[in-house]
């Protein structure tokens, strides 16, 4: 039984143990979904550490356990940064990178996670858009990513964002059972307040986040645009689930009195970072309880665009602060090794993956014509 997917309830309730078990039981399943063996001192006779990525736990006791983490085939460094990338039973590649932080002289490490291999939203400024969506990843292959991280970087992984390839809410229902797996108490022990999930505008996942009731995760929103008609151009979404929705949506939502939005714009120059952008943004998000996140541009292979000069990020930010929105800005980190917001994903394994079946298409999957 691979654990990686599973909350330590879930586990317990298909393998029916003992009461005088249990104990011993959350024990193994605690140090399997954090990668690690038991200390010596705790050991189980069962638990081994294997020369592969699987961990198992507890044979002789009858529990078919194991963590079977994928192997990570490689790393790219930029200074303290790292984007490292797991190869799938099937041969496709997830791609997470691991963010240092630093504030008020405290360091932690926030883990980027992706929740399908590709994207099918067609973002034209996203690398992981040029892939199309190959397929979306499991509870146990999103978790795997978390565990993967601690046991190669350490246990100062202590914030989870979704924000890496993939439209989570594209995924509902196993990124769901993901984050039940990140906060269970008996396992990786994550507080649902750091953890945040990033869409780009889907107002039906938005909505069925909202009736289950878990006020404490964060939500970000990808808007990029002050209005439809630029929106359109960049974000096919927003033909399907325009702005003045979205932002219903996100009225509706059950913020916590300490919470808001945090509304992502990726700055592309020439496209979105004039002063009337800001003033119209700014007056769009009035109602909105939310900070906006200026992210300047990472280029995409092939691009399009350049990335930003540093006077247009600021005079963007300044109009938006004179404009009464408060902001913030994304520090660029990665962007040399396409490890930066928007630059993941591999366009060999998609070409790949498209000659499976001798099609212009990745096997079940819709094309981006129809977002």
């Amino acid at each position: 039984m691979d654990i990686l997917g599973l909350t330590f309830r879930q586990v317990v309730e298909a393998i029916g143990p003992r009461p005088h078990q249990v104990r011993a039981l959350r024990a193994a399943y605690r140090e399997l979904v954090n990668g690690r063996p038991l200390a010596s001192h705790d050991a189980d006779p069962g638990l081994q550490t294997p020369k592969t990525d699987r961990l198992e736990a507890g044979p002789t006791r009858g529990w078919p356990l194991r963590a079977d983490i994928l192997p990570v085939v490689r790393t790219h460094q930029d200074g303290e940064l790292t984007k490292f990338v797991q190869r799938t039973h099937d041969g496709l590649e997830t791609e997470s990178v691991v963010v240092p932080m630093e504030r008020y002289g405290r360091s932690w490490k926030t883990l980027c996670v992706s929740s399908q291999v590709g994207c099918a939203r067609g973002c034209t400024f996203c690398e992981t858009a040029q892939l199309g969506l190959l397929r979306n990843l499991t509870p146990g292959e999103i978790d795997g990513q978390v565990t993967a991280a601690r046991r190669a970087f350490g246990r100062d992984v202590r914030n989870i964002v979704f924000m890496g390839m993939g439209e989570p809410f594209d995924n509902f229902d196993n990124v769901m059972q993901a984050i039940d797996v990140l906060t269970d108490r008996s396992g990786l022990s994550f507080s649902a307040a750091s953890i945040a999930v990033s869409t780009v505008g889907r107002i039906q996942g938005i909505r069925r986040l909202a009736a289950l009731g878990r006020r404490r995760l964060n939500v970000a929103v990808s808007l990029n645009a002050p209005n439809d008609e630029i929106r359109s151009r960049i974000m096919p979404i927003s033909r399907t689930d325009p702005m003045p929705a979205l932002r219903d949506a996100l009225l509706d939502y059950p913020l916590r009195k300490c919470q808001f939005f945090m509304i992502e714009y990726v700055l592309i120059p020439g496209v979105n970072d004039a002063r009337e952008h800001a003033v119209e943004l700014a007056e769009f998000l009035r109602p909105v309880k939310c900070v906006v996140n200026v992210i300047p541009y990472n280029p995409r292979r092939d691009s399009p665009w350049p990335a930003p000069s540093e006077k247009s990020v600021v005079n963007f930010m300044t109009w938006l602060q004179d404009a009464g929105q408060m902001c913030k800005r994304r520090l660029t980190k990665g962007r040399d090794h396409m490890a930066a917001c928007g630059q993941l994903g591999n366009r060999a394994i998609a070409r790949i993956d498209r000659a499976r079946d001798g099609s212009g298409e990745p096997m079940g999957v819709p094309s981006l014509a129809q977002p």
